[in-house]
């Protein structure tokens, strides 16, 4: 038998959850609805939940909506079912469920992360165990020590040994043979890079070196660098270098598969930095691009650098990355459908309604209370007296009718702006909650619960009596201006 799951609503959500739910088509459940008596299904609580929804139930499930701030652990225990929270809109239904969409497990990988410091040697020792810790948080599986061409390190040792006592994987990255092999003396487990000329370098250390080619797209010296290691019984890592574009950089793309057809087994590194670095592009695209060819040419190991600011969170960016370039690969499917975490600038959904289940919903609002929704067409703005569309959040501003209520000026111009910010761009907005950058801007502890607590503060604080005035944005009349439910609040 199929599995129950009731889904519980309210009153403006349901036609809207109907409508997702039979544009599921035969899904592998049998599902009800049932409308909790809320006008917003948000707002439902244990007590009206309790009310309305007496045992026993038909279900085997029951899924609420995503931001019904309830306990469910607690219900389920009552009820004797099991109750959980749905997404947060309604539209990622079928997401959620795994139909049209993948459920991803981004937990395993294959692609180590380098992460270099490039100015480790002007660090103190504090503040090279704080970034340190930092790109280990990002993702970074090593930590590479980057030194300065033409000047000594005299505490390079000690700097090695302070990342291997907090239990670090540590590489040096040095021009200078003599301070690799410093490093590798002081237990660095990489050094990068060397050539057949500079191999000796880690002799005598259990060091694993790059290596690298003796001249730019000298393969042949690469590989025989390469089995000068495997002779002697050492691991090592091939980097034919990656160019930067215009200087070289379709070229040594190709020497990579170039090695690879020449050495199958053999274990490569790409170091990306020369194209997020210095390329003006939003460096998590360029990213997954690198590390699609890294994922079909089975280099397992990327040095990252993250100097400039336009690649400030480059570290997480090839962490996420991988683990989505890994579940694809293992899939044999597109990296798409997998994790939003790198579609920073624009959303593949970033509509969640349309203008006309907007102006439903305005038309049967019945208080004061603003609300804010981004669509196709603009941003909307309504309450039980005034519905307007725009695409200027100043422009709201004579309409709202607030200049004597200074917080709530405050807080409607702060999700205006937010709601702006995501139109223009293609992003989703949801009142009260942050804006979704993924991978670039992670989202800091609380702000979700913060701005709900703003909202909920200050939205229903619209000055009643005083009708807005003006013609802009567009203007939309909703049919009704009853009192609200009472178990709207």
């Amino acid at each position: 038998m199929a599995e129950r799951i009731l889904f519980l609503t309210g009153h403006l959500a349901e036609p809207r959850l109907r409508r997702v739910l039979e544009g599921m088509g035969n899904t592998p459940f049998a599902w009800e609805i049932a409308d909790i008596g809320v006008k917003v299904a948000a707002l439902m609580t244990e007590a009206i939940i309790r009310r309305r929804l007496p045992p026993p139930l038909a279900a085997d499930r029951v899924v609420l909506p995503g931001r019904a701030g309830v306990d469910v652990a607690r219900l389920s225990a009552e009820y004797g079912v099991t109750f959980e929270h749905g997404p947060d809109e309604v539209a990622d239904l079928p997401r959620h469920f795994g139909i049209g969409a993948r459920r991803a497990d981004l937990s395993r990988h294959d692609i180590r992360i380098f992460a270099e410091i490039v100015e480790a040697s002007r660090l103190s020792p504090d503040a090279l165990l704080a970034r340190a810790r930092a790109h280990r948080a990002d993702g970074a599986d090593v930590i590479d020590l980057g030194c300065q061409p033409g000047q000594s390190w005299p505490g390079l040792e000690d700097a090695v040994r302070l990342l291997k006592a907090e239990g670090m994987a540590v590489s040096v990255d040095s021009g200078d043979a003599d301070e690799l092999r410093r490093a590798a003396l002081a237990g660095a487990d990489h050094v990068l890079s060397l050539t057949e000329a500079t191999l000796d370098a880690v002799d005598g250390t259990a060091c694993v070196p790059v290596l690298i080619p003796a001249s730019q797209g000298d393969l042949d010296s690469l590989v025989r660098a390469a089995e000068r290691c495997g002779a002697a019984g050492r691991a090592c890592l091939l980097d034919p270098i990656l160019d930067t574009i215009h200087f070289g950089f379709t070229a040594s793309i190709l020497r990579y598969a170039a090695l690879r057809a020449r050495l199958p087994d053999a274990a490569m590194l790409m170091g990306t930095g020369n194209l997020t670095e210095l390329t003006d592009a939003d460096s998590s695209g360029v990213t997954a691009l690198l590390l699609g060819i890294c994922s079909e040419l089975a280099i397992r190991n990327v040095l990252i650098v993250q100097v400039s600011p336009h690649t400030r969170r480059t570290v997480a960016e090839h962490d996420r990355a991988r683990r989505i370039l890994y579940a694809a690969r293992e899939d044999a499917a597109l990296p798409r459908l997998y994790d939003e975490g790198l579609l920073q600038i624009h959303d593949r959904r970033p509509w969640t309604t349309t203008a006309e289940e907007v102006a439903r919903d305005a038309a049967a609002t019945r208080d004061g209370n603003f609300r804010i929704v981004a669509t196709e067409d603009g941003i909307h703005v309504y309450n039980a007296r005034m519905h307007r569309v725009g695409d200027d959040a100043f422009a709201f501003y004579p309409a709202l009718d607030v200049a004597q209520d200074g917080a709530h000026a405050f807080y409607l111009g702060a999700e205006l702006a937010r709601a702006e910010i995501a139109w223009r761009l293609g992003k989703r907005y949801v009142q009260d909650e942050p804006l979704d950058f993924g991978v670039a801007a992670p989202r800091p502890a609380g702000a979700r619960t913060r701005l709900a607590d703003a909202g909920h503060t200050l939205r229903g604080r619209q000055p009643e009596g005083r009708q807005p005035e003006g013609r802009q944005p567009e203007e939309r009349n909703p049919e009704g201006t009853g009192p609200a439910d009472a178990d709207d609040t």
